[in-house]
């Protein structure tokens, strides 16, 4: 789902308040290949959508909570400059106010249109999610299909309840290239939402027809 059926899934109705949709993406480093990064913002564009990321205030189940929700149809839900200064001020406005964070991720990882400006975003929003761990203010995060790369290196995975979709593909890098770097038979399906959680990555497993129940219960639960 992209971030606008997200947010009329999870958020009280005519609560939803968007911050920073003013800060867009821009080609800094006049990125060609394989097609030019200015055309993909471009189309996007078209599509409605500004960025990768959209952040702001809503209620769920009349409770107020700080949102970053992903949208995949934005280059693949890339992490990038933007989406970066979108999350770290979206976290450090939860941390200043004590007002719960959730955090829907759908994103292949870093923005490679970027190079390594994009990367340091993973160092931007890590630094915020652990300023919102010292100030005691509830996290969590909901891994959907998929959450891959730097997103779920940076932050993604550290929230205070890690909360996946059933189904979901998490990792850090695809299956083929972790069995090409060590050599060794990986378990079957290592990346998926069910296994992570019974190894302990994830904390639950729900599914999208009780996820908004979920986390009305938890936002009383954390209060």
């Amino acid at each position: 789902m992209g971030a606008d059926a997200w947010l009329a899934l999870l958020a009280d109705p005519g609560s939803w308040q968007e911050r920073w949709s003013d800060i867009r993406p821009h080609d800094l480093l006049d990125w060609k290949r394989p097609k030019p990064y200015e055309d993909m913002i471009e189309a996007a564009r078209e599509e409605g959508l500004n960025e990768a990321v959209r952040t702001g205030l809503a209620r769920i189940g009349e409770r107020p909570a700080w949102l970053g929700v992903f949208d995949f149809r934005f280059v693949g839900g890339t992490l990038s400059i933007v989406a970066g200064e979108r999350l770290a001020r979206g976290l450090e406005a939860a941390a200043a106010s004590g007002v719960p964070y959730l955090l829907v991720t759908a994103s292949g990882g870093a923005r490679m249109q970027e190079g390594v400006l994009a990367l340091m975003q993973l160092a931007k929003v890590n630094g915020a999610v652990g300023r919102l761990h010292v100030s005691r203010t509830p996290f969590f995060s909901v891994l959907t299909d998929p959450t891959f790369g730097g997103v779920s290196a940076s932050l993604a995975l550290m929230a205070d309840v890690n909360i996946a979709e059933p189904g979901a593909a998490i990792g850090f890098t695809g299956a083929r290239v972790i069995k090409q770097a060590t050599y060794a038979d990986l378990p079957k399906g290592f990346q998926s939402a069910e296994f992570q959680l019974t190894h302990g990555q994830v904390d639950m497993v729900v599914p999208r027809t009780e996820l908004r129940r979920r986390l009305i219960h938890l936002l009383e639960l954390y209060r």
